[in-house]
């Protein structure tokens, strides 16, 4: 089994994105077409965006195969942060360090940029990611009852200060 963190797109990335969120989150949350339908939108327009240098997308892959992603949208970064998005690592492949590695690929990038914070939305109730998030320096900063991902949850907003060089 070889295992890599890529930085960039590859061929067939969106579509196994999407299906590793919309399989994770409909066991895990109940989240069903409209959350798969939204992620494979904004992902895909966020896509298009990908030239540009404050945007970064991270796979991770097994033997060619995606198991896992994470994005940085910069497009904002210096008025509200840089936005981590897509964060998500296959059934398989967690335990195995990728998460972790997923997202230090993706801070290294926001410091790189030069950017003073990063963000990311979740929902209450995703233990392992909310400790890698801590681990890497994000704090929750506001929860809220919300639907943005088609179903009524505890929506948590978490940042990391970054430091600037």
């Amino acid at each position: 089994m070889n295992v890599e963190i890529v930085a960039g797109y590859v061929p067939g990335a969106i579509g196994r994105i999407v299906e590793l969120h919309g399989a994770y989150y409909w066991r895990h949350a109940g989240f069903g077409l409209y959350f798969e339908g939204k992620v494979a939108c904004e992902l895909s327009e966020f896509l298009h965006r990908l030239d540009c240098a404050c945007n970064g997308i991270w796979l991770a892959l097994c033997d060619g195969r995606v198991e896992g992603a994470i994005v940085i949208d910069g497009a904002r970064a210096e008025s509200e942060g840089a936005h981590l998005r897509w964060f998500i690592v296959s059934d398989a492949m967690r335990g195995l360090g990728l998460g972790g590695k997923l997202i230090a690929a993706a801070l290294d990038h926001c410091r790189r940029q030069n950017f003073p914070k990063a963000y990311l939305w979740t929902f209450e109730g995703l233990h392992a990611a909310r400790h890698l998030y801590e681990k890497h320096g994000f704090r929750l900063t506001e929860q809220h009852r919300g639907n943005q991902w088609g179903t009524e949850v505890n929506e948590q907003r978490f940042e990391a200060l970054l430091s600037r060089p």
